[in-house]
């Protein structure tokens, strides 16, 4: 027999650590909570995967085996499964997280163990150290193949003799502040199917429109994010299926507008993929800079600008709604994610790590490699191919909710004001903005003056001054 350690894979299809189990021998599939684990997420998403753990373990239950639940330390907690149950191999799938990393150390030094690359469509590892860009990543990258979804063999799936080992009381439902959305892999598949219908071919035309941001949230973006994250949808699954339309709308479709959407849909998820190559060969990517500066970046880091920032209090429209949506969903679509994450270290230079700690607490999808490597792409210390990338809040909400559409989705203060004062609000004189909105807080830097320090700051940190 061979245990199978469900970590941050809470799907039994397209796995491909249980699938290599399942192949070989019987197979108990495990899942140990580790408090200290646990604790390094925010409590939302701490939630959502037990939600998703109890998912699994229905599902288990449905296939005639069981999710044998333990808490403590994963080595000793496996080890004395492994020995109960007389299981000669452990099965899992490698994680990059350094914390995770430590933990899959620890089972391999006391257990036989056979460790799978399921995160990612190509492992990092068969790739260059590093790139200059996400160009010449995604031009190896695409050049490897990209293995199909993998079967796992449910008919070698094992039940428990032990009734306490499925006792699922530790993962008790915890309460959040926000709805959460159904987990689990029957959820994700409903959401990407969901996507599949009625969103991957327009992908591209509608992935920036916040007006269709607020009509279509499921459709605009396939919202997949939080079961990616979590592990509750394979990643190959995702791929093959994208694929399988490309290939579809590529031959079918006379102006290969539909192919050119759903390619730009698969293009992002190398962007993912780069997130976990950079994690892979750079361990400290979620604490310290991985661009090398020669001089210090002066980060103001004023507490109440950073609580306005949270709160989404800032007077900056675009940059409000954005944290409002995070604040109130759990999750903040793509386009106001980059503009709050400028505003946060250009505008008002709060270090990063501020910025990604309050992100990491407060997102349902919050994905480590995602979530610190993008935002030192953002505060320049990460891959940007330029030196100082500023997002301009209000050239930017002109550009993609003119309307003010999605502003006013978030932010009821601006309701009835006209978008082309909303749009303008930062620029507006004081007396114009308290007669609008009074209720609406004041800019809390003055635009111009607030990007011009933030060129000044980092071309001194670049060695450019």
């Amino acid at each position: 027999m061979h245990l199978f350690w469900h970590r941050r894979d809470l799907r039994v299809p397209d796995n491909r650590g249980l699938a290599a189990a399942t192949a070989d021998d019987t197979t108990l599939p495990v899942y140990v909570v580790d408090d200290d684990i646990f604790e390094r997420l925010g409590r939302r998403q701490r939630a959502f995967m037990i939600d998703g753990v109890r998912a699994l373990n229905a599902r288990y239950r449905e296939l005639g085996s069981d999710l044998l639940i333990r808490e403590g330390s994963p080595a000793e907690e496996l080890a004395a499964v492994a020995d109960a149950y007389d299981a000669d191999t452990v099965y899992y799938n490698h994680h990059y997280r350094p914390a995770r990393r430590h933990r899959q150390q620890q089972v391999d030094e006391g257990l036989s163990t056979r460790c799978s690359i399921d995160l990612t469509l190509v492992d990092p590892a068969d790739l260059a150290p590093s790139y200059p860009n996400h160009s010449q990543f995604h031009n190896d990258w695409q050049a490897e193949p990209k293995p199909t979804p993998a079967t796992v063999q449910t008919d070698a799936l094992a039940a428990v003799d032990d009734a306490n080992g499925v006792d699922d009381t530790t993962l008790t439902p915890i309460e959040t502040d926000i709805d959460r959305p159904p987990a689990g892999y029957a959820a994700a598949r409903d959401r990407y199917d969901a996507f599949l219908a009625d969103g991957i071919e327009t992908y591209n035309e509608t992935r920036d429109d916040m007006q269709a941001a607020v009509e279509r949230p499921v459709g605009s973006v396939s919202r997949l994010s939080p079961y990616l994250a979590a592990g509750m949808i394979g990643i190959r699954e995702v791929w093959a299926d994208a694929t399988e339309r490309y290939d579809a709308a590529d031959k079918n479709t006379s102006d290969g507008a539909a192919a050119r959407n759903i390619e730009k849909y698969r293009y992002e998820l190398s962007w993912r993929e780069q997130n976990y190559h950079l994690l892979h060969y750079n361990p400290t990517l979620l604490t310290e800079n991985y661009k090398s500066l020669p001089n210090r970046i002066a980060w103001e880091n004023d507490p109440d600008e950073i609580a306005a920032w949270k709160a989404g209090e800032t007077g900056y429209p675009l940059v409000d709604a954005g944290m409002r949506q995070l604040n109130q969903e759990g999750y903040i679509h793509n386009r106001p994610r980059q503009n709050v994450a400028s505003f946060c270290t250009k505008h008002l230079l709060i270090e990063w790590r501020i910025g990604a700690r309050y992100f990491a607490e407060q997102l349902l999808d919050h994905d480590p490699a995602n979530n610190y490597a993008n935002w030192q792409w953002i505060a320049s210390t990460g891959t940007d191919s330029v030196d100082v990338r500023i997002f301009d809040p209000v050239a930017q909400l002109s550009k993609y909710d003119a309307n003010a559409d999605y502003v006013t989705e978030y932010v009821p203060e601006l309701r009835g004001v006209e978008p082309a004062k909303i749009v303008e609000w930062p620029t507006l004189s004081a007396a114009t903005r308290e007669r609008l909105a009074p209720d609406y807080p004041e800019p809390i830097v003055d635009r111009d003056e607030a990007y011009e320090r933030a060129q000044r700051v980092f071309e001194t940190a670049l060695g450019k001054r």
